[in-house]
Formats: structure tokens, sequence, C-alpha cells
């Protein structure tokens, strides 16, 4: 074996970069604690597992989001708009405004900077500066930026997820001996941390329980069990069908131009949010109690209920906005943008109050009901209320998709968005901790955080794909929002290449061109090549760096055994010897 020597520089190097490391994670670990919540996060997790506490810190993480598309927005579209316009209009209140307003996006509202009607054209004198550029690079950026970081987000839980998985599994005496933080002094922290133990341990033995059942399955048992999988299937689909044809029903309602009071239009024009919010709301618990029935591990469970869940919002949220698409063609309106916009304001708006009133006035009775009369009938009936994770995380998964979609035709619907969900994060804190108990049953909580950010990232791109889809659709041009005069966010952009010097036309014209994809999917065939032939590198490593940590166990094992033969041989010739010292004196 060859000992190399090391350098006074690399060395020093060496110790600098852990030096660095070390001071990056004490500053992380800093920073992660003086986080709004944190010491709500530790106590809902003591209470409630990881699980919940993965659905409050998903809730924090797209608050985060949001203020940064609130940056996004002032920079780009508000700002400029009120500093370069050339007739700046602030809208007043009106002889037939109404406080209803609020709720369905017109009057005030619908002449304020909340919608897409407010931003008027207005530049510097150059063809590459002006709002109407600016509106369209705020979108992208917008788009761009939530793309980087679900993504990120995305890979990382997906790497946690795969470190944490049955090839790097802790035994059970490790986490009893080797699961207490010695650290702890307070009585309180010490509770929280008997909790996480005791929670954990109740999820590996709920694992190691159903991986046994399902061991002993018998071949009748395993086919009786698909052929009841495949009918459950069909019972799912056929509620979806229903639902859709629901929604699309809901949305013809929306389409008759009647002239009625104020408070009946507010309510006939709330019927497609309610009923949408009405099978979102139904559906999932059907869809929980059919996983039920399907013989899964809960955390299978919960993640089935997520998928057929979320493909029941984005695609209801589907069908709505093509059919409001399709109403709008033959609208002869003053903005159709802003009438799209209202519709997507309506949604969030109504998803928040559906939110509020069934916390306040559905579950905290249910629960002050238990508490005087808990041998009554209904209280009986009702049942202890659990915290449904996969339910709550659709909410957010749905009013963040709600948010992409309206954001270029409610330029201010992240920042409503945001003050929502903060009121969300108390209302749901109010929920968890005081209506609501802990599951009998735990689930693994790093699956299920890989799912939220990937269907999050699937309402990505259902929003981009409905923002695509608008600005390729032929419609009447109006002149409404920064794109009036019959410009379009493709001849804002042709004005601006056309401004430009000629050698960076024809660099962005290559860019464009079809010559500039080969190399492009070389480049890009290249590192996939690279990350993936690393990958397996590591893996292969691992797995030698495995064998041989079980070979020195091995090694070690035996000289254990060696050593104590080798000191009861030397006990008992010990023996021996002073026996017949004694009978031979």
């Amino acid at each position: 074996m060859q000992v190399s020597n090391i350098g006074f520089w690399e060395s020093w190097i060496r110790s600098q970069s852990i030096y660095r490391k070390r001071v990056w994670d004490q500053m992380r670990e800093a920073v992660s604690s003086l986080l709004p919540g944190q010491h709500m996060l530790h106590k809902i997790q003591g209470k409630f597992g990881v699980g919940v506490k993965a659905y409050f810190v998903f809730l924090r993480y797209l608050i985060y989001l949001n203020l940064l598309h609130c940056v996004l927005i002032g920079g780009f579209i508000l700002g400029p708009t009120l500093y370069y316009s050339k007739n700046p209009y602030f809208p007043r209140f009106e002889k037939n405004d109404s406080v209803l307003d609020v709720f369905l996006g017109s009057g005030f509202l619908d002449r304020s900077p909340v919608f897409f009607g407010f931003y008027k054209p207005g530049s510097l004198d150059l063809r590459c500066l002006n709002t109407p550029l600016l509106y369209l690079a705020g979108i992208l950026s917008i788009f761009l930026l939530s793309l980087i970081l679900v993504v990120r987000r995305t890979v990382v839980g997906y790497k946690h997820t795969w470190m944490l998985g049955k090839r790097y599994s802790m035994n059970v005496s490790f986490k009893i001996f080797c699961g207490w933080d010695f650290n702890i002094q307070d009585p309180s922290a010490s509770a929280l941390k008997h909790s996480f133990i005791r929670n954990d341990l109740k999820l590996f033995l709920e694992e190691q329980s159903f991986s046994l059942r399902k061991a002993q399955r018998t071949l009748r048992q395993k086919v009786h069990l698909y052929l009841l999988r495949c009918i459950l299937n069909l019972i799912v689909i056929s509620l979806l069908g229903g639902a859709f044809y629901l929604i699309f029903l809901s949305t013809i309602s929306l389409q008759k131009n009647e002239e009625h009071h104020l408070l009946v239009k507010l309510v006939l024009q709330y019927i497609p949010p309610f009923t949408i919010t009405f099978v979102n709301l139904v559906l999932p618990h059907i869809f929980r109690k059919i996983s039920s029935f399907e013989d899964y591990s809960l955390t299978v469970q919960v993640n089935t209920t997520l998928v057929r869940s979320i493909l029941l919002k984005l695609a209801s949220l589907g069908i709505y906005l093509v059919s409001v698409f399709r109403s709008d063609l033959n609208r002869t309106s003053q903005c159709r943008e802003n009438q799209f916009g209202r519709e997507m304001y309506k949604l969030c708006i109504f998803n928040f109050i559906a939110t509020f009133c069934s916390t306040f006035l559905l579950n905290f009775p249910r629960k002050l009901l238990q508490e005087k009369y808990p041998t009554s009938l209904l209280a009986r009936l009702c049942g202890k209320q659990h915290f449904l994770i996969p339910f709550n995380v659709l909410d957010l998964v749905y009013v963040q998709t709600v948010s992409w979609v309206g954001v270029y035709y409610c330029p201010l619907l992240p920042l409503i968005g945001t003050i929502t969900l903060v009121f969300t994060v108390y209302i749901k804190k109010f929920s968890v901790l005081r209506c609501c108990v802990a599951e009998q049953r735990m689930f693994r909580a790093s699956n299920s955080s890989v799912l939220f950010y990937f269907m999050l990232l699937l309402g990505l791109f259902m929003a981009a794909a409905a923002l695509v889809f608008d600005f390729y659709n032929p419609k009447i041009i109006l002149s409404c929002g920064p794109f009036i005069n019959g410009e379009t966010a493709f001849n804002v952009t042709q004005y601006c290449v056309t401004s430009l010097p000629n050698s960076a036309q024809t660099a962005l014209r290559y860019l464009a061109s079809e010559a500039f994809a080969l190399p492009l999917i070389l480049a890009e065939i290249i590192i996939l090549t690279s990350y993936v032939s690393r990958g397996r590198a590591n893996q292969k490593a691992i797995e030698r760096l495995k064998d041989m940590l079980v070979m020195s166990s091995s090694d070690k094992r035996f000289l254990v055994k060696e050593h104590a033969t080798l000191l009861r041989s030397r006990k008992n010739l010990t023996g021996a010897s002073s026996a017949a010292t004694e009978e031979h004196p």
C-alpha cells in the first residue's frame, strides 16, 4: 500500500475547504432557525409527524415563490407602466361601483392595475425599451424563474428520496440507541424529540408489517386483488368523466348574457368556480376511500390519491379554460383579456373563501360539538378529524396553477395569491392544532414531497400551454392593454430585433433557425451522457465501498471471535496449571 505525501499548500487548501464548509453549514442552520414559522413547524412535526410538516414547508415555499413573482411584476410591468406612460390614468370610484365588485372583479377593480386593460403602451423612444416588451419580458421571466426553482426543488427532493431508499435503510437499533440528541436540556424540546422518535418507529413498523403481508399473499389473492383494482380504476374514470361534463355544463350557463340584479349576477358568475370547488372537494374523498380498498401501503395510498386528484383538478381547470377561450372568441367586449383575468381572479378568491368557511364554519363547530357532547349521536357520526395531506396539498397546487394561468391577464394575481397564502398558513395552523388529531398510521413524507413539486411542475406546464394557445389563437384585435393598434407579442419582439445592429440580428436569426438546433441537441446529448456515466461510476464506487464495509465488519467479527477463543484457551490453561500445582505442591 502506497502512502502519498501531502504538501503544505495542498494541506492548507484542504483544511480551508473543510473550514469553509463547516462555516457555511452553521450559517445555513442559523438562517433556517430564523425563518418565520420554524417553531410552528417543529411543534406540528412533533404532534402530527413529518407528513403534515411537509405540507407547511410546501406552503411556505409557495409564499416565497409568489413574493419573487411580485418583485418581477413590480420591476418589469407595474413600475415602467406608471413611469413611462404618456397619460397615466389612476382609477377612481364611480357611482356605479359597489362593494360586490371586489368579488366580481368588475367596477373599480376592472380599471385598476389588477387587470390587463390598465397597462398602456409607453416608451423611451427606443424600440427595445417600451412597456409592451417589458410586460412580455416580465411574464416570461416569471415562468422561467418558476421553472428553474421548481425543477431544482424536484431534483433535490428526488436525490434525497433516493438516498433514503431501501439501499440506505437504517436498522431499528440505530434509530433507538443513536437517535437521541444529548444536547437537549429543555423539557418541551425533550418531549418533542420523544415524539419524533416515536413517529419514526411507528412508520418503520407500519412499512415492515405491510411488506410481511405482501410477501404472504397467495396466487389466488393476487388475482383477486388485481381484478378489484381494475374495477376500482374503471369507477375512478367514470367519476372523472362525470365531473368534467358537470364543469362543462356550468360554463355554458356563464355564456348567457342576461341582465340581472347585482346580487343575482354575483351568484351566477360564481357558478363555475362553485362547481369546480364542489367537484374538487367531494371526489378526492371518494378517491381516498377507493384507494383504501386497493390494499396499498399508506404512502402508496396517499400518492395514488394525489395522482388521481391532481388529474381531476388540472383537467377540470383545463376544461374550464377551453370553455372560456371558446366563449370569448364570439364576444364583442371592450377588453377580452380583462374578462379572462376576472375568471382567474374569481377562482382564486372563491378558493380562499372555501378554505376559510370549511375551517371556521365546518371543522371548528364539529370539534366544539365533540368536546361539549362527546357521547351524542351526531358527534359519534362525525368522528375524529384528521388533517388530510393529499387534499390540502392539491388545493395549494390548484391555487398556484390558477395564479400562473392568470398572471398575464391579471398581473397582480401573484400579490393576491401571496396575501391569501399567508392567511392560509394561520387558518391551517388553527385547523391542525385546534381541530385535528394525529393519524394512527404514519407515512414517509420524502416520497410525497417529491410528488408535491412534480405536480406543481405539471401545473406550470399547463399554464404555459394555456398562454401559448392564447398567443397563437386568432381573435379580434381589441384596443386594450399594452398591445393595441394591431400589436401582438410577436410584432413587438420583431420590431425590437429589426432595430438592433446587423451583426446582432444575424446572431439572433441563427439562434432561432434550424441550423442551430443540431449542435444544440448534440451538446445536450454529450452533457446528459456525461452525467449518466458519472452517476453510474459513482454507483459502482458506492457498491464497492459497501462491499468493503461488509468485508471489514466480517474481518473484525472473525478477529473478535479468535480473540475470545484465545482468551478462553489461556484461561483454561491457567486454571489447569493452578489445579495441578495444588494437587502436587
